[in-house]
């Protein structure tokens, strides 16, 4: 029977990720998902922490998941293998264009003038989130390099530590978000939470509504993520914080000793290569994971024998006694 840590491939081998190699095709990525995202945020209700506006990692790459649309619903998915973006509709339409160099202002004027041959008709706000100095999407001339290995070795990455973000989610009973990818700040995140509200957050964010991100950090959170670089580090990394951080927390003792934490982002930091060339990678991540998430617990004595439990196993029930 298929276990957790089996392989994906015949090597099973983390690919190679280069920041200064990938950097251009990762920001025309960062750009497209954000229309993408936006696309879904203009017809989904609010979901607590704007879980409502996220993508997921799927077979061939990222997806909306199903948006609702009049009395149907239509899904986008980037797909990495054949390097296109696909909208589907739940009658049976399918649209897509290629994912390749091009502006901005070009794949965006493409896509939604497939969306709307669709039947679909709708507008988002063109202006990005996140980002210093964003250009509106119908007139980012300046952004759309796009190289298929690039976007390929980034999915790949992606496929990789979903997988182990998704173990490490089962052994926590409390709230704690899917595995998904923010738009806004091109990361792939699992979060969990104490159960406790957390002190209004000061804002802030740039290009990001203070109102957005009080609601996102209304919980005492601890947060773990990958992101391709950029942001303040030029490689590509994990990351694991405390929102609000308790006393303590920056000094707590990591695994794997590579990990550390930084003053500037004032969050925990390891290298993607650390995990990437370990013996056992999944395990060095999962350290990594247990480890951060430790110092957050312990620093603020949030309730774990309430909240945790041993990891998941596959076709096997969570073992249940009767309650004291």
């Amino acid at each position: 029977m298929a276990q957790p840590g089996d392989v994906l491939d015949a090597s099973n081998a983390w690919p190679e990720l280069d920041y200064a190699a990938g950097r251009e095709t990762y920001e025309t990525l960062h750009l497209l998902t954000q229309i993408v995202g936006k696309i879904r945020l203009s017809r989904t209700p609010w979901l607590n922490h704007s879980w409502h506006v996220t993508l997921y990692v799927c077979a061939r790459g990222l997806t909306t998941s199903p948006i609702p649309y009049g009395e149907g619903t239509f899904e986008i998915c980037f797909d990495f293998i054949a390097h296109r973006l696909i909208v589907e509709t739940s009658d049976g339409q399918r649209w897509h264009m290629p994912l390749r160099s091009s502006t901005i202002a070009d794949l965006y004027a493409t896509l939604m003038a497939g969306l709307a041959g669709l039947g679909v008709r709708l507008a988002i706000n063109e202006t990005p989130n996140e980002l210093p100095d964003p250009i509106r999407f119908s007139e980012d001339r300046l952004h759309g390099h796009y190289d298929p290995d690039q976007a390929h070795r980034f999915w790949e990455a992606l496929l990789r530590i979903d997988r182990v973000f998704k173990l490490f989610r089962t052994g926590f009973l409390g709230k704690c978000s899917p595995v998904h990818f923010f738009w806004g700040s091109f990361d792939l995140a699992v979060t969990r939470f104490s159960g406790r509200r957390a002190p209004l957050h000061p804002g802030g964010v740039p290009y990001l509504p203070d109102s957005v991100v009080r609601e996102a950090y209304s919980h005492e959170v601890s947060s773990a993520g990958f992101w391709p670089g950029g942001g303040g580090i030029d490689y590509p990394a994990f990351y694991s914080y405390a929102y609000p951080a308790p006393p303590g927390f920056s000094s707590a003792v990591l695994r794997p000793q590579r990990a550390f934490f930084s003053t500037d982002l004032q969050e925990f930091i390891l290298p993607y290569d650390c995990v990437r060339t370990a013996p056992a990678p999944d395990e060095a991540l999962l350290q990594f994971l247990q480890s951060t998430y430790d110092a957050a617990a312990v620093g603020a004595a949030w309730d774990r024998a309430s909240l945790e439990c041993g990891p998941g196993e596959i076709g096997r029930p969570r073992a249940i006694s009767a309650p004291l």
